[in-house]
């Protein structure tokens, strides 16, 4: 039984092996329609990502002004054309981190900022950097992340996939909960703010409009769609999704490449 689209009043998705298929396409005059049904029953969409504004935002060319963001993990967070949240790691941290991975040379690391990313050079290679601006869409070179002037939102170390959960634990005791590690698994991580999670972005936007999370839906398949899939009203995990994100959603829809956030969607929000 699904519940009235009337009671629904945010939509919130992850982007990679969620919304978006493993070519990086999405059935574009199907997500409108969607999206036009769901504005005649007053409810929002926010996409919900560990990755850059800038890249999320160049999915939905024409209309991105249109959406919500919850970017960065929850470091950025835009209603719209407005920011209303953006984190701000201390310089202190930043310091610890860059000593830190700088004692670990397979660990390709990554600074995410309020106004581009960034990647040393002498420590990635070309071709990191190009499949990395795939993700950051303002991506720059620099010699020293110490001297890079701009707001940190977080770290995205590339790690040996099969290592990644044990770089999670050396971060997490290293860093003594200056910043949380989350993966995405692929030896993907994130350095995060403590708190500053998808969930906790979403929370922000639920308060600003006047909704509550019981009113909110969420589809995710990694770790860091846990706490965002608990959050909301019904939690959705995508069938390439680990048993963990299983667990923890509420039900299983079809997999990102089965297009299973729309086919929800269109159950959902039906054409009248």
């Amino acid at each position: 039984m699904n519940p009235n689209p009337h009671d629904i009043k945010l939509v919130a998705v992850d982007m990679d092996g969620t919304f978006a298929r493993s070519d990086y396409t999405y059935d574009i005059p199907r997500f409108k329609a969607i999206l036009a049904r769901m504005k005649a029953v007053d409810c929002q969409f926010v996409v919900a990502s560990g990755n850059q504004y800038y890249q999320l935002r160049s999915l939905f060319p024409d209309y991105y002004d249109e959406l919500s963001f919850v970017a960065e993990n929850g470091a950025l967070v835009k209603d719209k054309k407005e920011v209303i949240f953006s984190g701000n790691i201390p310089k202190e941290t930043i310091l610890t981190v860059l000593e830190l991975v700088k004692k670990y040379t397979e660990i390709k690391n990554v600074m995410c900022g309020l106004n581009s990313a960034y990647c040393e050079r002498g420590t990635v290679s070309q071709e990191f950097f190009q499949l990395t601006n795939i993700y950051y869409h303002k991506l720059k070179w620099v010699t020293d992340f110490a001297e890079v002037n701009d707001q940190i939102l977080k770290f995205a170390p590339t790690v040996p996939a099969e290592k990644t959960d044990y770089y999670c634990n050396l971060f997490r005791d290293e860093l003594k909960g200056s910043l949380t590690p989350t993966s995405s698994g692929h030896g993907s991580v994130d350095l995060i703010i403590p708190g500053c999670h998808k969930a906790a972005g979403l929370e922000k936007l639920v308060q600003r409009w006047g909704i509550t999370p019981e009113q909110c839906v969420a589809f995710g398949d990694g770790g860091n769609d846990l706490e965002m899939l608990a959050y909301c009203g019904i939690g959705y995990a995508m069938d390439n999704a680990p048993a963990n994100v299983k667990k923890v959603a509420d039900q299983v829809c079809p997999s990102n490449d089965n297009d299973g956030v729309l086919v929800t969607l269109d159950e959902l929000f039906p054409i009248n």
